[in-house]
């Protein structure tokens, strides 16, 4: 079990329809903020992203931006980051998000958030890294999400195992508690295996 020190928090640059997305964003802000958690994010000062920042660093967290340089340019960066970090690439991007976490959550996002959330998955499937990963499923957002890794465990394309490597909760506070308490998963299966099952 290790401390977390900095949540990586993936999720959208636009607020979406339902107003409880920006206010479940605002709270994870401050939730981490108050745990003494830094937040590490995609440097945007738009949509969840933003609120996320906003509410972390008006509650006096550490808030860690990373953005690649042909972003920077298109979004407004979120002036209330305590450190934020331009980057030539998402690939350099997701990398440093990585690196600088301690564990990971996903909020309701888009194409950006679904293919990080995906990436950390299959990196900790790999063995890659051993950190925790959770999905805050707001207003039952990630039920189609669960119910793909679910078709895919019945398919034979997933093992049930790696169904453990990651966490759900429409609760923040629950979340992090399970993050905190991860243990990493024995014996990691590579991919070529799945052939043996």
């Amino acid at each position: 079990m290790k401390e977390l020190r900095r949540i990586c928090v993936y999720c959208g640059s636009s607020n979406g329809v339902n107003p409880r997305y920006v206010e479940q964003a605002q709270a994870l802000g401050k939730l981490l903020a108050a745990r003494g958690i830094g937040l590490v994010y995609g440097g945007g000062g738009i949509g969840l992203m933003g609120a996320c920042a906003e509410a972390a660093r008006l509650a006096g967290g550490e808030v860690i931006g990373i953005i690649p340089q042909s972003l920077a340019l298109r979004e407004r960066l979120n002036e209330l980051s305590t450190d934020l970090r331009i980057v030539h690439t998402m690939h350099e991007r997701k990398s440093l998000m990585v690196e600088l976490a301690d564990g990971f959550i996903a909020l309701p996002g888009g194409f950006g958030t679904f293919d990080e959330l995906f990436e950390t998955i299959t990196w900790a499937q790999l063995g890659i890294h051993q950190k925790p990963i959770g999905v805050l499923n707001v207003e039952d957002y990630f039920a189609p999400f669960l119910a793909l890794v679910e078709r895919a465990v019945n398919e034979g394309f997933v093992l049930p195992k790696y169904q453990q490597l990651m966490q759900v909760s429409t609760d923040a506070n629950d979340l992090l508690n399970r993050l905190s308490q991860h243990e990493p998963l024995a014996g990691l299966v590579q991919w070529l295996d799945l052939r043996e099952t």
